[in-house]
């Protein structure tokens, strides 16, 4: 049930559960919610920043490349949410938390009263504290309004430059050159992708986006964004300028915390929770990427799935003994079609030993790290399905010296060691 905002105090002995933010991560706690054998609260509110309904971000890449239709983005139909009696208001996002009164105001002016209140902020992209970045025509890749910019600049201008060489920068320049910009990727570290890849992987990546027509260049920082209204050029560290009509970041995230900071809520670089994602007020719980458990921060949508699975249990459960606990998460990445894999440790230190494995012709690769005969890290290009086998040794931790000389062939090879 979607309903348009209003000015009226929403108070009732009804238990309610009110959530900030509705994106993929706050939609799976309302999956679980529903699913759980006893929903305590009578009323379930979601208050969503955005214009439109809880939609799959992982594919704005394949929209922004013209594979995938708006529509289909959509995690589940209107009538979903009036079959589970949920009220989502659209646009409306939070503005304020009274602590002391359990209401929270949104900014069309709505009060809401809450027994609980979960706060699913996310996050956006971070700033490169550079002149230029207000200027028209820098624009973020977080939701589905910098999608659109994105398509509609594309539309019109012919040059981009992305700033970031991680995974969603190089999506966001490889759907670009797609709709057929000339786009160069500014990357500050040595290689591409330097949190899922080792250095050579990350060469074999560059290589075959080069080839597919991007302009990468490594250990290249932005100086400043020039232009009078509109971005014009992008002067680099060593003063180079580079002519350009569209600047997307994407060299990062930071946790949407203000709300909570301004609640008094405990913060650091993120919403401080513990195991059972409750902030220092026991009514207020917070997960995904605006929350901080431990020093441990979340960008990836794996963590923030596990999270909705435990806050569910705990919201209906007083006496719940479920606990979030971080795990090692693989990433498994397509980028332009091209599969990369990797869990745990990616770069070797002086207690690893690397078993490497790299066919020129096909362009495969793989690294294995092990420490006292344990997997503890695993990086592969190209030919990745052995991946979840290799997570799984790195989780359990398990003792690979049966079958070590066959390890970096694989589950069937070891299997018959």
């Amino acid at each position: 049930m979607t309903t348009a905002g209003h000015n009226s105090l929403n108070t009732s002995s009804v238990n309610t559960l009110v959530i900030c933010g509705h994106g993929m991560v706050a939609q799976r706690l309302l999956e679980r919610l529903v699913a759980q054998p006893r929903l305590p609260f009578g009323r379930i509110v979601v208050f969503n920043g955005e214009a439109c309904p809880a939609y799959n971000r992982i594919q704005l890449s394949a929209l922004l490349a013209g594979d995938a239709s708006e529509h289909s983005l959509c995690l589940q139909p209107p009538d979903w949410y009036h079959r589970h009696n949920i009220e989502v208001h659209q646009g409306d996002p939070v503005t304020a938390i009274d602590r002391d009164t359990r209401t929270v105001v949104t900014a069309s002016g709505r009060v809401q009263s809450y027994s609980r209140l979960v706060i699913a902020t996310g996050s956006r992209s971070a700033r490169l504290g550079i002149d230029g970045e207000d200027l028209e025509g820098v624009v973020g890749f977080r939701d589905l309004r910098d999608t659109r910019k994105l398509i509609n600049i594309s539309q019109r201008h012919r040059r981009a430059v992305v700033i970031g060489g991680g995974f969603l920068g190089l999506e966001a320049a490889e759907g670009l050159r797609s709709r057929g910009m000339a786009v160069t990727v500014l990357h500050r570290s040595n290689h591409l992708l330097n949190r899922q890849l080792d250095p050579t992987g990350g060469a074999l990546l560059e290589t075959a986006l080069t080839e597919r027509g991007l302009t990468i260049r490594t250990r290249t920082s932005p100086a400043a964004l020039l232009g009078r209204d509109s971005v014009r050029a992008v002067q680099l560290d060593d003063e180079t300028l580079i002519s350009t009509d569209l600047v997307v970041i994407a060299a990062g995230i930071t946790p949407n915390i203000a709300l909570a900071d301004t609640a008094g809520l405990n913060c650091d670089r993120a919403i401080a929770v513990d195991a059972r994602l409750q902030t220092s007020d026991p009514a207020i719980f917070a997960l995904g990427e605006c929350c901080q458990v431990g020093a441990q921060t979340f960008g990836l949508v794996e963590p923030g799935y596990q999270q909705a699975e435990v806050l569910a249990q705990v919201l209906c459960d007083n006496a719940s003994t479920a606990a979030f606990e971080p795990a090692v998460i693989a990433t498994r990445l397509k980028i332009s079609g091209i599969p990369i894999f990797s869990c745990g440790q990616t770069q070797p230190d002086g207690d690893t030993e690397s078993v490497i494995w790299q066919d020129h012709e096909t362009r495969h690769y793989c690294r294995l790290l092990i420490r006292d005969q344990r997997l503890t890290g695993a990086v592969l290009f190209g030919e990745t399905s052995d991946g979840p086998w290799y997570s799984e040794r790195i989780q359990q931790a398990d003792d690979i010296s049966p079958y070590r000389a066959h390890l970096a062939f694989g589950k069937p090879y070891c299997d018959a060691a």
